[in-house]
Parts: structure tokens; sequence; C-alpha cells
């Protein structure tokens, strides 16, 4: 019998008569079910933010970075509980939901140090000129199903901290953690401060296009992220958008092919693919490639993919019916291509249950093959050889996107060289998915605009407001 889960509203759990099914997507079964909230629960949340706006602006940093570690308490004292319920409606092993977990009660923890502080501008015996930084308001909050906690997280610590409130919505596949959290921190942060409301994929919409929502936060797509942009501009909200990716990894012939190897590996196919910046084209010198490619290869075929709540799983099932069938139909365009495949291309079992794909790496696919051009989100890797430093430059960046990039070499200052001609947000040099709570995180190009994490990223919530007292007036 799934089990149903309520939404967060002005510090209460509340239902509705209607209901979204969430479905485990190593098995397919329904394992819980959400409220469909529409326009009535929507403006219902949103009245409460509002209203709780008006005093939550006024306190002090102090008394928000204390409600922001005691939702970093929370997550680490139910870690074994969201733990198991995350993997089983996301469906990545457990130690990877663990790893999300303990990201996101870090993340949480760290970013409470951050400070809003004034600057003053001008200090003469004419005037005194100060900048402030006062916080845009109600907040919509749009969560992906990749990593639904610690999205969900990233958005309402920042809200908080800079004094806004915060009307978040996840993802109708993956709601089931976040409203557990919702539950356990509901006597924790102020009644409205949170709202946590749940439904179908209308209500993104009406939450991008409400008259009293100042500013959306959204992550996921770059197609939702344009018309997100659109009923934004219909009042001029605020927006930040984290969204797809095409991210490049360029391998320089100096590495260690049996240490990196399983690097590059993990570099692609953690959470099955399903990261924005997870390396999606792999660009290997030409004197290495054959050796690498194959090194790649052979530690693929050790990993155990299946059921992430199962021993020794390391690649769960895609999360979704809709997102399992596009990688099917990147795999099958290869196929009917005639392009190599190292590992994977094979049929899967019909008869099966769970959104599985097995592991996939392609040889040498050209630069126009749907598997390059567009981000597979999914387990897939395509493998692709270059000569020159410049070409594999040149390669990368012809992108529609610029999330992410990595560079690997054992000549660091070569690595950084390459790594500035990269037309990305973030580039790593000798590893990979790794985020600061203190360093800005986001798109160029079609990747989106703004900024999550560190100063910047709380900066987004904010106006600068600056105040002028003019001192030698004669009133």
């Amino acid at each position: 019998m799934p089990t149903d889960y309520a939404n967060l509203v002005d510090g209460e759990m509340i239902t509705t008569e209607s209901w979204v099914d969430v479905v485990n997507p190593a098995t397919e079964e329904v394992i819980g079910r959400v409220p469909a909230c529409g326009k009535e629960e929507l403006d219902r949340a949103v009245a409460a933010a509002r209203k709780a706006f008006n005093s939550w602006r006024k306190t002090s940093m102090e008394e928000r970075r204390e409600v922001v570690l005691k939702i970093s308490e929370t997550i680490k004292d139910n870690l074994d509980e969201l733990k198991r319920l995350l993997t089983s409606e996301q469906g990545k092993p457990h130690h990877q939901a663990k790893g999300e977990l303990l990201g996101a009660a870090g993340m949480a923890k760290a970013q409470s140090t951050l400070s809003l502080d004034e600057e003053v501008t001008e200090d003469s015996d004419k005037r005194l000129s100060r900048t402030r930084r006062v916080p845009v308001g109600v907040v919509g909050g749009i969560v992906p199903w990749n990593f639904p906690v610690s999205m969900a997280v990233q958005k309402i610590v920042p809200a908080l901290l800079s004094g806004c409130t915060i009307v978040l919505k996840p993802s109708p596949f993956t709601p089931l953690a976040t409203l557990r959290l919702a539950e356990l921190i509901k006597d924790v942060v102020p009644a409205g401060t949170v709202n946590i409301i749940t439904g179908h994929d209308e209500l993104g919409p009406l939450i991008t296009e409400h008259p009293d929502i100042d500013k959306i936060t959204f992550t996921g797509s770059t197609a939702t992220g344009k018309k997100i942009m659109e009923g934004a501009s219909k009042d001029l909200k605020r927006i930040t958008l984290e969204l797809g990716g095409n991210d490049a990894s360029i391998v320089l012939p100096d590495v260690d092919v049996e240490k990196v190897a399983e690097q590059l590996f993990w570099s692609s196919f953690m959470n099955a693919g399903q990261v924005c910046i997870a390396a999606k084209r792999v660009y290997i010198h030409e004197d290495i490639y054959d050796a690498l490619s194959q090194a790649i290869a052979d530690f693929a075929k050790t990993v155990k993919v299946g059921d992430g709540a199962q021993q020794g799983t390391a690649v769960g099932p895609i999360q979704n019916k809709k997102q399992y069938e596009r990688v099917l139909e990147l795999i099958q365009d290869a196929k009917d291509n005639g392009y190599k495949f190292l590992v994977g291309g094979e049929e899967g079992d019909p008869t099966g249950s769970g959104y599985y794909v097995p592991i996939t790496i392609l040889d040498n696919p050209p630069e126009d093959a749907r598997i390059v051009a567009e981000e597979q989100f999914g387990p897939v890797m395509p493998l692709m050889k270059f000569a020159t430093e410049d070409e594999a430059i040149a390669r990368a960046n012809a992108s529609e996107y610029g999330l992410a990039g990595a560079v690997w070499t054992k000549d660091a200052d070569k690595g950084v060289a390459i790594a500035e001609q990269l037309e990305t947000g973030t580039v790593w040099v000798n590893e990979f998915m790794q985020l600061s709570p203190f360093s800005p995180f986001g798109g160029h190009k079609q990747s989106g605009f703004g900024a999550e994490y560190g100063k910047e990223g709380l900066l987004e919530f904010t106006y600068p407001q600056v105040i002028t007292v003019r001192r030698d007036a004669a009133v």
C-alpha cells in the first residue's frame, strides 16, 4: 500500500483531494502519493510566505543562521530514513543517496557562515553613502528529479539567509524525501518561511506567473528555463536559472592511463549519468586513445547496474520513463548510424521491470552525432579522438551549452591554460563534480545565468539599496 505524504504550508502539513502517484524507477511500482496542488493551494502557500516575509525580513543574520543550522542537523539526524526514501524514489544507490544528503547538510552548514555586509561607498564631510542588501521577497523554487533533496536545500538556505521566504515545488517524480524533510523541519522553521507544495507539471507555470512571487530559482532543462523566462517576464521577476550542459572533458597524452580511466568513468556515470555537470563528451589525445578507451571499457564491465537498494549496486536506473525512452532513442540513433560501441548497444530485456539502461560507451562517433551534440543525461559516454590542444578546445566550445568542463593532465599549469579557454562557468583540472559552498556555480551561454552557492549565490536573493545622507545640508 503506497504511503501518503503531506505538504508544508504555513507551518502545517496539508493534503488535497487529488493525488500524484510516485513510482520507484527500479521496480515501476507506486510507492507513495503526494498532494496534487493547484491554484488554490498555491495561493495559500504564497499568502503564508508573504505574511511571514514581513517579520522574517527583520530578523538578524544570527537568527537566520540558527534556523539553517537546525535544518542541517535535522538531515544528519534522520540520515538513514531519508537515504532509503531517496533511493526508492530516485533510483541512485544507497551510498550515493547518503552522499547527496550529507552534501546538502554540509552545504547548509557552510553557507550559514556567509554574511551580507554593508559597504560604505562614500564617507566624507559632505555625505555618508552606504550600500546594503535587502531581501527580494517571496521566492518560488522549482527543483529537478536528479538531486531532489540537495537542490531543495540549496534553494531554501540562501532564501532564508537573505531574509526571503520561499514556496518550493519538488519534481512530481521525486517529492517523497523532500516532503519527509518538510515534516521533520515543520517546527524548526518559522511558520510560512518555508512552504513545500507538490503537483503535476502544470503547477510550475502557475508559480512562475504568480503575481505575488518576486523571484524564481529553477534547476532543470534549458527548454523549461526558456519558458520560465517568458513567464517571469510579465512582471519582471528576478530569476536564477541553472540549466542543461553538454560538458566536455579533455584528456592530454601525459596522464596515467590506468589511474585516470576509473575517474573518467565516474565523471560520466555517477547517478547513472543524470548529472548536469557529468562529462558528456570525452576528448582523448590520439596518442593514448586506444589504451585509455580500452581501460575505461574494461572498468565499465566490472560495474554492477541494478536496484540502488541492493548491496553492490553502483549504477541505478534512469529515474523516469520519459527520460528512459529518450536515452534509448539516442542509443538507437547511434546504432542506426553504424557507430561503434565499446560497451553496451545490445538490446535490453523488454520483459524486465525498471528503467535500466546498460552502461554504454561509444568509440569515436562524429561531432554531429546526436549522442555527442545533445545532452544524454543517462549512462552513455562518447569517447572522441583529437590531435592538438587547439582542436580539442575548439570542439569542446562548439556547443550551445557552457555549464562545466574538465582537463586531465600531469602538467597543472597547462591544464589551467586550457581551462581558461573553455567557455563554461566551471572547469576542473584533474577532478570532477567538485562544488564548493563558497564558490559560485552557474552556466554560460544556454546553460543559464545567475549563480548558486557562495556569496554570489546569496546575493541573487537580494536587491542592493543605497542610502545616502547629506551631512552639510542646511535643513
